[in-house]
Formats: structure tokens, sequence, C-alpha cells
């Protein structure tokens, strides 16, 4: 009995630290994700970059006729432009609900992949020289959005962890 009394300090006394250590773990992983946003808007302005460069390029002579009978007649810039809106309007919503969720998950991935189709559809009737710039507006806007509500959820998360970990060393130190 007397032999696992020391067992148990031992266990009690690393137990703290292998908990300081996970927590460690957790900040530094809040730390990537906080910077997650910067990094798609970064790859949005990528994407918005070459759109403007190829802004007057004629998608279609490069498709095959059996393709472009296929693929039929493109959508209208005009339908375009209310889904777009539709689609930032929506975007915008959620993002805006998702600042009170503080939600440890970046997601701007998948609004990325949205607004770059908007690129080919505008492409595709010939108007992107004329709406590259609403594209690019809104999804500054809605990644923007998706950034700060995750900047914030990870600040928060941050700090939370540096308190516990602050309490925790206290114990330790006992």
């Amino acid at each position: 009995m007397s032999s696992s009394a020391p067992l148990n300090d031992n266990a009690e006394l690393r137990q703290p630290e292998q908990r300081l250590e996970r927590i460690q773990a957790h900040i530094e992983e809040l730390r990537r994700l906080s910077h997650a946003g910067l990094l798609g808007l970064a790859v949005f302005g990528a994407i918005s970059l070459m759109a403007v460069y190829f802004q007057d390029s004629n998608i279609m002579l490069y498709l095959s006729p059996q393709t472009r009978d296929l693929l039929g007649k493109p959508p209208s810039a005009v339908m375009i432009n209310i889904a777009l809106a539709v689609y930032s309007f929506s975007a915008l919503i959620l993002g805006i609900g998702r600042l009170t969720d503080q939600e440890e998950r970046y997601r701007g991935w998948s609004h990325i992949g949205y607004l770059s189709v908007f690129y080919i559809f505008y492409a595709f009737d010939h108007a992107l020289r004329v709406n590259v710039v609403a594209v690019i507006i809104s999804g500054c806007t809605i990644l923007g959005l998706e950034y700060y509500s995750t900047w914030t959820s990870a600040r928060s998360a941050i700090a939370r962890e540096n308190h516990i970990m602050q309490h925790l060393r206290r114990q330790v130190d006992k």
C-alpha cells in the first residue's frame, strides 16, 4: 500500500502538467486558426486577380462545338447578378449569426469556391469585365466577416485557455 502512495502523488503532479501541455497545444492550434481567414482572403485575392486578367477572354472559343451545345446558352448577366445578390445576402446573414456561436472553425473555403463560380458564369456570358468588381466586393465582405468571426472566436478561446493555465500553474507551484 505504501509503495502506491508515491505513484499517486507523482500521477497527481503530472496530471496538471499534462493538462498544461494540452492547453498550450490547443492555444497554438487556435492561433493558426485565427490566421486561416487571412489565407482565405489571399486565395480569393489571387483568384480575383486571375479573373481580372482574363476578363476579356472568350472561354467559349476554347470549347468544342459539342461542349458548347451541351452547355447551352449561358444565363444572362441579370440572372447571375440576382443569384450573386441572393448568395451574398444569405452568406452575410449566416456569417452574422455565427458571430455569436464562437465556433472554432473557419468556414470561408466553401465561399471561395462559390464566388469563383460566379466569375466563370460571368465569363461565359461575356459580362465579367462589368461585374468583376461586384464579385470582389461580395467576396471581400463575406470572407472578411468569416475571418472576423473566426478571429474573435479564437481570441476568446485563447483568453479562456490562458486563464485556465494560470490557475493550473498556481496549483503546480503550490
